[in-house]
């Protein structure tokens, strides 16, 4: 009996030491946390690429060889698109500022006179207030500084510490080129540390995976088509900013519900205000037929059923993720969602029986 109790507590005594010791880790590793996750993205992304070098070469070898294709594809593509970036976002805040595109929009929804039968329905009601186009887009042009500024000023920062990008970088290389060495030997080492069983650890090692890959990647790619086809338009037109707001689109073409028409809508109404009604249309179409091809046929040819999740959840685990986590929450998001699903499916199949006996299994909210 004696016995027993020490030996119980020598196990909690361990256990406090070992949960101290993740904490202590973590917290090392905290500062890094984006790195890791990037680099554990971009080894999904080119583990095909790896695995056509290991059938020719060593896999050390292959693996350096592929961390120098993903320095030329990825790096210096991101260098030259922040400085593009820089300039066109400050032009964004220039022209907030002077109200240049507002004043353009007035007067031409001036001409609509459509303000003016509202405000006689007002008047009719007893309402007596009088709305201007000026007080209604006060707000875009304030967002529109807003955003050009924050985006200057981000891109700024990032030219003007390269060293500092460029360090962060080789770290995320360095993960990667050990991803590719080690990866099978660390997730069967995650394997015999959890406690859960093996099953469960499959479960979730290959639910990260399928949303890392076939939708982070997918959607990745996804927003690339969309952004650089909607930059392209933008550019067709002679509008300003075309790489900015194409920019604006791949980040938008994550978002399930509202995707690139949040930008290409609005643009295709003010052509249609300015009396351009094909030109409006046209953008219509061209919205239309990219975002189909994309949604309809893009994606689930390549995601097809291995990731059931519902778009509303996607919707606010990215939307989330970008306010808590800013820009990687795009990628924590979805991953944190995919985590609490994944749990919850072991729940209803392992643990539900033990802790409610008379409840049924129902588990169709990620269908």
């Amino acid at each position: 009996m004696e016995q027993t109790i020490f030996q119980r507590g020598v196990f909690f005594f361990f256990l406090a030491l070992f949960c101290a010791s993740i904490l202590l880790l973590g917290n090392l590793l905290a500062p890094f946390t984006a790195t890791i996750v990037l680099g554990g993205v971009i080894t999904g992304v080119f583990q095909p690429v790896v695995n056509v070098f290991a059938q020719k070469m060593s896999m050390r070898a292959a693996s350096v060889l592929t961390c120098i294709i993903i320095f030329f594809v990825v790096f210096i593509p991101v260098v030259f698109f922040v400085g593009v970036l820089s300039r066109e976002a400050l032009g964004l805040y220039n022209m907030a500022r002077d109200a240049v595109f507002s004043n353009q929009l007035i007067q031409a929804l001036e001409n609509t006179r459509a303000l003016e039968r509202f405000n006689d329905l007002l008047a009719r009601a007893g309402i007596q207030k009088t709305v201007t186009w000026q007080e209604l887009f006060a707000p875009v042009s304030e967002l529109g500084k807003m955003l050009g500024l924050s985006l200057f000023q981000q891109a700024r920062f990032i030219t003007s510490n390269l060293l500092n990008l460029v360090f962060y970088f080789c770290l995320m290389l360095i993960v990667i080129f050990y991803m590719f060495m080690d990866g099978k030997r660390l997730i069967r080492y995650l394997y015999e540390l959890s406690p859960l069983q093996d099953e469960h650890d499959r479960k979730l090692v290959t639910q990260f995976h399928e949303m890392a890959g076939a939708v982070l990647i997918v959607n990745g790619l996804g927003g690339l088509i969309q952004g650089i086809a909607g930059g392209v338009l933008f550019w067709f037109l002679g509008l300003n900013s075309p790489v900015l707001w194409g920019l604006v689109m791949g980040f938008m073409a994550f978002l399930p519900i509202v995707g690139i028409g949040i930008v290409l809508v609005p643009t295709a109404v003010f052509y249609m205000i300015e009396n351009s009604m094909i030109t409006g249309f046209g953008i219509l179409g061209f919205y239309g037929m990219l975002s189909w091809g994309v949604e309809y046929i893009y994606k689930p040819k390549l995601v097809g059923d291995r990731v059931a999740m519902h778009p509303l959840l996607v919707f606010f685990a990215i939307i989330g993720g970008l306010n808590v986590y800013g820009l990687m929450g795009i990628i924590y998001g979805p991953l944190i969602a995919t985590l609490f699903l994944t749990l919850s499916d072991i729940y209803f199949s392992s643990f539900q029986s033990m802790v409610e006996p008379a409840k049924q299994k129902n588990n169709q909210f990620s269908e």
